[in-house]
């Protein structure tokens, strides 16, 4: 029996850290198995997903701009990816390939992790974007039962599709009329690439946030951005975005080598280190 072997499927790819996550995981458990970079464009990628079974591939994680196209080939989806129309994680059982969405298990377990009892008040969510990690953001959030869950974008059209993923619960807004909600705010998620190195800041005033509100940056690249520099000094809690990218990578580890791994302290240095360039 050959050893399994799984995939990070993007265009472009290189810069993943999936395979390093994975391939920590492999060593640390002692499993016979693969995880490899799959660089993949567009056009190509629907042929290269039904070679799986044929290239020995047992499934991988999905990543831009693969995630609608991955939800199109599956034959079964769980229901945060039928929910959200994107899958970015694959793999293959008894003849048929099968398709889940763990961005929104990935946020939630780094918010249970970086800072417990973060949900202890439930009244007001503020997200910020309202791309594809927000829409995972707000599914998620409305799952735990948030009683109002604020999606602020530029483009009013893609906040209020993504704020009725939240139901009756979802509001959406503009930018200018972030003030209003930030001081009721108990949670603040940026899902934007603003603050990622290479791109613009975030300019949002953490000084109308309470003091007891938690603030989430799913950039993890600087690990410190601005938002949660500025939000530390008011004395907020904060969780980076690499927990997000480490929870979310487990349950796919657990379908294609069969243990569910942890995510440790140890792995989240190695990835810092690789992060930070040391």
């Amino acid at each position: 029996m050959t050893a399994p072997r799984a995939v990070v499927l993007g265009w472009p790819v290189r810069h993943s850290r999936s395979p390093m996550i994975h391939g920590h995981w492999l060593k640390t458990y002692g499993i016979a198995g693969s995880y490899e970079h799959a660089e993949v464009p567009p056009e190509a990628f629907p042929d290269f997903v039904r070679r799986f079974e044929a290239e020995g591939i047992v499934g991988g994680n999905v990543t831009i701009p693969h995630k609608e196209a991955a939800f199109a080939l599956v034959d079964e989806a769980d229901p945060e990816a039928a929910a959200l129309g994107a899958v970015n994680t694959l793999w293959r059982q008894g003849g048929k390939l099968y398709g889940a969405n763990t961005d929104g298990l990935g946020l939630l377990a780094n918010l249970d992790a970086g800072a417990p009892g973060w949900e202890g008040d439930r009244s007001v969510a503020v997200v910020l974007g309202a791309g594809g990690a927000g829409r995972s953001v707000v599914r998620a959030l409305a799952g735990r039962g948030f009683d109002r869950i604020v999606v602020a974008n530029r483009t009013a059209l893609r906040a209020e599709a993504v704020a009725a993923l939240a139901g009756s619960a979802g509001l959406a807004i503009g930018y200018d009329e972030l003030w209003r909600w930030l001081p009721e705010a108990k949670l603040l998620v940026n899902s934007t690439s603003l603050g990622m190195t290479g791109k613009d800041p975030l300019d949002v005033h953490i000084g109308e946030l309470p003091e007891d509100a938690v603030v989430n940056d799913l950039v993890y690249v600087p690990l410190e951005t601005g938002l949660l520099a500025a939000a530390r000094a008011n004395g907020n809690r904060t969780v980076d975005g690499l927990g997000m990218l480490l929870h979310q990578a487990v349950p796919g580890f657990e379908r294609w080598f069969g243990v569910r791994p942890e995510v440790t302290q140890e792995l989240r240095a190695l990835v810092v280190r690789d992060i930070e360039g040391r």
